[in-house]
């Protein structure tokens, strides 16, 4: 219930249209419940043989014509205006988790697949189309129907219409039984099929791998497996299901059964009118079809709850980034950044920075290298916060980074970093990504700078060729130039490159350290690197060793020094 009314609360601004269609919803149902006492009455002018018969006859016929057009044009407002709401919910929903998803802080996607968030966003959303649009307002439906035959039933016959409650007790517990039984399977099966959307989606970006390495049969396996999972879950759920459905059916029937031979002996004894016992029949299956809808309702609104718990969970998880009520916007930005005193722990690790301090004055290039996993990117991440620090904190230009808007903050910084994520777009709309209204003079002048302009226009179609998902269609050098020219573009006072020259072969290299050298020029630079040879010339070289600076200074002066940085040079014979 707490999920259901959270749901509906959170629908408020469809709360008018659904009140709309409310109303058809009760015409819907008038005109349902007239039309028995016609046919009522019309056969007490059979039995009681009215001479005027023909005409009345006729009058009866019209008025159930008349009932049965505003059935049906009540019946088209419930249908159309319920499902425009709820299908605009469930839109509106689908952009409120992906808003808040993107918001979340990168400790959140540390354990999380990208298939099962999809699956969360496209599919879970969807179950709320089917509690808006069908099974709140049959829900409804199903209550005024069941309230105004019992009221009418008893107007006819209170003996028979007390004979009618005898099942009741038995569907009520059946339909509890029911509910206990399949919720939970069916948040399990939710999981299950975002558990497979998940493995397919690995398997379709590393497809290279999967053919590279022979292993189709392995995957094709592995995808089946997690495919019976999920079918055998809701086959669990369809076996209760074809218990539960018939057995509800049994007990309506029985009902019906009393009735038909208890009505039988009364009217056979005159204490009931053939009229009477035509028209409670007709009312009887009427009283019955909202206590089998709640029974089929019921297995779609445990579907529908448990993927609303699934969708409130996500909601309901704050960001372990978050902006201060304080926040001032970040303006005028020098470029000097320091770390005082900062250290790092990721929640299922140990310390990955301990009690690091280090300043970068505004316009110098500083580089920080030292063996994998010591906290390098690290270091680039807090300074975007892309989390906080577990000790101390960073400044720039003074400012606790915690004290600035998210946007101002990294408006000031660009990232240029070894996986370079490219968009299923074009040339240039992957290079202005980030500034609105740049101009083709300005794009064209970004990749001239980051070398990136002699491919380009080896292109057919120039600037404006797709690029394909990932920039599938380009090598790694060129996705790394794309990346500085969309940095260059920018044009921010701090600039940071993480591995930028990795993974691409030594010509392509130069080229990228020439595009590198046109970046760095007037803005704070900081250069994560394993390939020293690309930071002889940086201001400052930061060695890291264990989470802490370990020596600090030019390149001459390291080599002189004889330390770690000297022993890494002497490793890749630089």
């Amino acid at each position: 219930m707490k999920v259901f009314l959270r749901i509906i609360k959170d629908a408020k601004k469809y709360h008018a249209v659904l009140l709309f269609g409310l109303f058809s919803l009760i015409g819907v149902t008038a005109a349902q419940l007239a039309a028995p006492q016609i046919i009522r009455r019309l056969v007490g002018l059979i039995s009681g043989g009215d001479e005027t018969l023909v005409q009345k006859a006729a009058v009866y016929a019209g008025m159930l014509l008349v009932l049965y057009g505003a059935e049906w044009a009540f019946g088209y407002v419930k249908a159309y205006y319920n499902h425009y709401a709820a299908w605009n919910y469930v839109s509106d929903l689908r952009v409120k988790m992906y808003n808040h998803l993107q918001r979340l802080s990168m400790s959140y996607y540390h354990d999380k697949q990208t298939g099962q968030i999809m699956s969360l966003t496209a599919n879970d959303t969807k179950n709320m189309e089917e509690l808006l649009a069908h099974a709140l307002p049959d829900l409804i439906v199903s209550i005024l129907t069941f309230g105004g035959v019992l009221v009418i039933l008893f107007t006819i016959s209170p003996q028979l219409a007390a004979l009618t409650l005898f099942t009741m007790p038995f569907s009520v517990f059946l339909v509890r039984r029911f509910a206990k039984k399949v919720y939970p399977i069916f948040r399990d099966a939710h999981q299950k099929l975002a558990e497979f959307n998940a493995v397919l989606h690995d398997d379709f970006n590393g497809m290279r791998e999967i053919q590279s390495f022979y292993q189709q049969d392995r995957e094709l396996e592995r995808i089946s497996e997690y495919s019976r999972r999920h079918t055998d879950v809701n086959l669990r759920a369809l076996k209760y299901s074809a218990i539960y459905h018939p057995a509800v059916a049994f007990v309506t029937r029985v009902g019906t059964v009393l009735v038909v031979g208890i009505g039988g002996v009364l009217a056979a004894g005159g204490n009931l009118r053939v009229e009477d016992l035509v028209a409670f029949m007709l009312y009887l299956s009427m009283f019955y079809q909202p206590i089998n809808t709640l029974a089929r309702l019921n297995e779609s609104l445990q579907e529908t709850l448990a993927c609303g718990q699934r969708i409130f969970a996500v909601l309901d998880t704050d960001s372990e980034v978050r902006e201060c009520s304080e926040a001032a916007a970040l303006e005028h930005v020098k470029g000097n950044v320091a770390f005082e005193n900062v250290s790092f722990s990721y929640a299922d690790g140990g310390a990955v920075l301990k009690n690091v301090s280090l300043e970068i004055d505004a316009g110098q290039t500083v580089a920080v290298v030292g063996p994998t996993g010591v906290g390098k990117t690290t270091m680039a991440s807090l300074i975007s916060r892309f989390y906080d620090p577990t000790e101390g904190r960073v400044t720039i230009d003074g400012t606790d980074v915690k004290g600035v808007t998210l946007e101002s903050l990294r408006r000031n910084i660009s990232v240029v970093s070894q996986e370079v994520f490219l968009f299923n777009g074009t040339v240039a709309e992957n290079i202005c990504y980030g500034v609105k209204n740049a101009s083709m003079e300005d794009i064209t002048r970004a990749a001239r700078n980051a070398n990136a302009d002699e491919f380009i226009e080896r292109m057919e179609l120039g600037y404006d060729t797709v690029i394909g998902e990932r920039g599938v269609k380009l090598s790694g050098g060129q996705k790394q130039r794309l990346s500085i020219a969309r940095a260059l573009l920018r044009d921010t006072p701090v600039l940071i490159l993480d591995e930028a020259t990795a993974s691409v072969d030594m010509a392509t290299e130069k080229l990228i350290h020439d595009a590198i050298d046109s970046v760095i020029q007037n803005r704070t630079t900081l250069i994560i690197a394993h390939r020293l040879a690309s930071i002889k010339k940086a201001d400052k070289i930061v060695v890291l060793r264990e989470g802490k600076i370990a020596e600090a200074g030019t390149h001459d002066a390291l080599i002189q020094n004889g330390g770690l940085y000297a022993e890494l040079c002497a490793v890749q014979r630089f």
